[in-house]
């Protein structure tokens, strides 16, 4: 059984890291795999780096352009592998 956790992420360069350490070490039953995605919709901030930079292995896609929480969710939900799939905001 797997967990997909989507963090659609939008100028969110100082709150980022702290929500993915967060969700890494959120405990999970033993039988519970964990797949983090993380959609950066054309921040124009450091979200990009400081998400590359947290050492948390995610799934990341990068919108070229800014499409919105709705398009960064779907995206989330078609590269999602997961038996159970929740929506994670990247602010604190």
């Amino acid at each position: 059984m797997k967990l997909s956790i989507i963090i659609p992420a939008y100028n969110e360069e100082n709150t980022i890291k702290k929500i993915l350490k967060d969700v890494q070490s959120l405990k999970l039953p033993n039988d519970m795999d964990r797949e983090i995605i993380v959609i950066d919709d054309a921040s124009k901030d450091k979200t990009l780096h400081e998400v590359q930079e947290s050492n948390v292995p995610v799934v990341l896609i990068k919108h070229e352009n800014n499409r919105g929480k709705g398009a960064c969710v779907i995206d989330g939900f078609k590269k999602s592998t997961g038996d159970i799939v929740v929506i994670q905001d990247a602010d604190a």
